[in-house]
């Protein structure tokens, strides 16, 4: 089948539906919003340069190299990778700043991988299968991940 060029008008529609949530999920590699936000739009200006075809599946193919570029860009930084300490992509509701400040704090001290399972499965709406998947894992495996997340996030959270 011949693959196409994204027309800008598609990217756009792919951003304003993704490009959030993509950013993000780009904190969950101890990004800074700033740094994860250029991460999006290096993964968006490739598609629109036609520098990459036209993926069957938009989605998966986005949080795949928002994840990839991610630590790409983690690894050149050399400073200790740590999710910051102050960052804006867990927004609050209103009125419920502490609750979320001590959300945040609870997904900042989780593993990597029990970060990410818990952001894809929540944040980004994936299944289990589309997490392992993009993962490149067993099924088990992202839904032991998330299960160990959930069970800490519960702990450390819950009264």
């Amino acid at each position: 089948m011949p693959h196409h060029a994204f027309r800008a008008a598609e990217l756009k529609a792919l951003y304003e539906k993704h490009g959030s949530a993509l950013a993000a999920y780009a904190c969950c590699f101890g990004l800074d919003f700033g740094s994860a936000e250029d991460v999006v739009q290096q993964v968006f200006l490739k598609l629109l340069e036609g520098r990459v075809a036209c993926p069957q599946t938009p989605a998966a193919y986005l949080y795949r190299s928002v994840r990839n570029t991610a630590l790409n860009r983690r690894r050149d930084i050399t400073r200790e990778a740590e999710m910051p300490e102050v960052t804006s992509w867990l927004i609050s509701p209103d009125g419920l700043a502490e609750e979320a400040l001590a959300v945040r704090a609870a997904l900042r001290d989780l593993p990597d991988e029990q970060r990410e399972a818990i952001f894809l499965k929540v944040w980004a709406g994936m299944t289990l299968q589309e997490i392992a998947d993009l993962l490149d894992i067993s099924i088990n495996t992202a839904a032991s991940r998330y299960r160990y997340a959930v069970e800490k996030l519960r702990t450390r959270l819950l009264p």
